[in-house]
């Protein structure tokens, strides 16, 4: 056992190093696809995260996208302005999205269902606000310029260290008394369990995630503005989670990638037809509700269903 996870530990990244020598070669995959790639880890990164809360816990968060835009901010405004080096930026974002995900969650995490749901949605609202007047965080231009850190290797290396903390979490003492907390909060309540400090923890666990995958984001793009981070990126973020499957840890993944690679191919045939592609906006937010009902009706427990929660 001990010289298999050596060989993953030394394998995934040597794998992931060979990966990007080859794909960031722009005479063989073109920028765009790169790009495209790239924003499928990210987000991968960010539907776990949203799915850690909601899928496994079970507390419905709508305030994803606020952490993110912590970490998005608080990486790219060292990097910026002070040019702290990428990897102590993206460990403060971390911390800095972690912190803000314990303060939110105390108070919140009293608080069930639609409750909740407004509370953290209040939250990312909050942020993309204060942000938006902050001249220091580049106000409503947002900020420019920032290195560009992100690359296939980072962004996937985080995402492969982050599928397999989840899951060595899940298996643990305290990711069964999530699962439990999950299926009867009031029986683990009953059963000795402080639900709300299990809930607090996974909460600003969730949280830091989202940090991480903002602080990559910011410096994959270059850019990044509040519009952003706005309740519409929270509701993509849960599309992506119940796409894949909530509850389990590599459904969400995969749901945040095909979410990723859908808008894609949806803008291509809008190309084709002039008059909704000037109304692509609405054709797109049409389309991500109409596929969301077909899930929540159809097929609720996502693409992956319970099974890797079960085994």
């Amino acid at each position: 056992m001990r010289a298999k996870n050596i060989i993953l530990v030394i394998g995934i990244p040597f794998s992931l190093w060979l990966i990007n020598h080859f794909i960031s070669n722009p005479s063989i995959f073109s920028p765009y696809i790169l790009q495209i790639i790239v924003l499928m880890g990210i987000n991968a990164i960010l539907a776990v995260s949203w799915d850690f809360i909601s899928g496994v816990t079970g507390q419905f968060s709508i305030g994803q996208a606020g952490f993110m835009a912590i970490g998005a901010y608080s990486s790219a405004f060292l990097t910026l302005k002070y040019k702290v080096p990428f990897l102590p930026a993206i460990l403060f974002a971390l911390i800095l999205s972690a912190i803000a995900g314990f303060i939110v969650g105390i108070p919140t995490l009293r608080l069930r269902g639609d409750y909740l749901a407004i509370a953290t949605l209040g939250f990312g609202e909050i942020v993309r606000v204060a942000i938006l007047n902050m001249p220091s965080l580049g106000g409503a231009t947002g900020l420019k310029g920032i290195p560009i850190y992100s690359s296939f290797f980072s962004v996937y290396l985080a995402l492969a260290i982050t599928l397999w903390f989840c899951l060595a979490l899940l298996k643990s003492q305290p990711g069964r008394i999530l699962l439990s907390i999950r299926e009867d909060e009031i029986a683990s309540q009953m059963m000795g369990i402080d639900v709300v400090k299990y809930k607090v923890f996974a909460f600003t666990f969730s949280a830091a995630l989202a940090g991480l995958a903002g602080a990559l984001y910011a410096h994959w793009t270059s850019l990044v503005h509040p519009d952003s981070f706005s309740f519409m990126k929270s509701i993509e973020i849960i599309l992506m989670g119940v796409l894949g499957g909530m509850g389990t840890i590599y459904g969400p993944a995969v749901g945040g990638m095909l979410i990723t690679l859908l808008p894609e191919g949806l803008r291509l045939l809008l190309e084709q037809n002039p008059l909704l592609y000037q109304n692509k906006d609405f054709v797109r937010m049409l389309f991500f509700a109409i596929l969301l009902l077909f899930f929540i009706i159809l097929r609720p427990q996502g693409i992956f269903g319970k099974r890797e929660a079960k085994g």
